[in-house]
């Protein structure tokens, strides 16, 4: 099993890069920030992203947690890759992680200024310590429930890469989060603007009215809120009502997760209505 290196200072736009680095160097497997990447999803391992403090996220990225470490270990020999993407601030931050996984020492360093130019590396650098944004190199319909409280967003990129059949080699897609350690730290919203955006979200229902909007902070998960609303529908049959509470529902939770980028952990309504049939 050979291993690569893919190394550069925070934020200079490694994991952006990843897909492509992996591709052109036929590298089926991808460790980045605690995690492994196979086939453009993540199939062992807990991101360093999902961490609360910059101090976890290091660990989580170095894999001292036994259990992380074992679990990444057994689907590596699970899956036998030929070779394996190791990204990493440092050359000895790689080396170590390679160590810990029982993986061999890196065969090439591949460094950020090998495949990117110092302005590519500014933009990444501005992206990452002032709008807090960090890359994953897997989809975001991956994402959307393993970072469920987090800012998730798709970035695609385009590159002209002939494959071995002489075609061109589509997008593909990474996504964008923004960890609670981010540049903006600690993210809240005051209940004006969660009742803003429950009215936004239901303004084209017209046989519904929202009298009453209150949240809290979830215990059960992080960045997680409680709401509770006050309903009253228009007349109409049981079956008729429970469509409408579900579709209200379901715009109410698209509109403050995308939004927020928070987790709408618990939505509690209280109906009021004359029920007819």
């Amino acid at each position: 099993m050979d291993v690569l290196a893919f190394t550069g200072p925070p934020g200079s736009g490694k994991s952006d890069r990843a897909l492509v680095v992996a591709y052109e160097n036929k590298a089926s497997c991808i460790i980045d920030d605690g995690i492994l990447i196979y086939h453009n999803r993540i199939v062992a391992g807990k991101s360093a992203k999902r961490e609360a403090s910059r101090l976890t996220a290091v660990r989580r990225a170095l894999f001292w947690d036994s259990n992380q470490a074992e679990d990444v270990i057994f689907h590596i020999m699970k899956i036998n890759p030929e070779r394996i993407l190791i990204l990493g601030t440092s050359d000895r931050m790689v080396q170590k992680i390679a160590a810990t996984l029982k993986l061999p020492v890196p065969s090439r360093y591949i460094h950020i200024e090998d495949v990117a130019k110092p302005e590519e590396i500014a933009q990444a650098n501005y992206a990452r310590h002032k709008e807090g944004k960090h890359v994953i190199p897997v989809p975001t319909m991956e994402l959307r429930s393993y970072f469920k409280g987090y800012l998730v967003d798709p970035l695609q990129f385009f590159r002209n890469r002939r494959s071995v059949r002489g075609k061109t080699k589509g997008n593909e897609e990474r996504s964008v989060v923004r960890p609670v350690f981010s540049y903006y730290g600690k993210l809240s919203f005051s209940n004006h603007v969660i009742e803003a955006l429950v009215h936004y979200a239901v303004r084209d229902l017209r046989k519904i009215h929202i009298s009453h909007i209150s949240s809290v902070k979830s215990t059960s998960q992080m960045n997680g809120i409680i709401l509770s609303l006050d309903v009253t529908v228009r007349q109409g049959t049981p079956q008729e009502i429970k469509k409408l509470i579900h579709l209200m529902r379901d715009k109410i939770q698209r509109e403050i997760e995308h939004t927020t980028g928070m987790a709408l952990d618990t939505i509690k309504v209280n109906i009021i209505t004359d029920v007819t049939g």
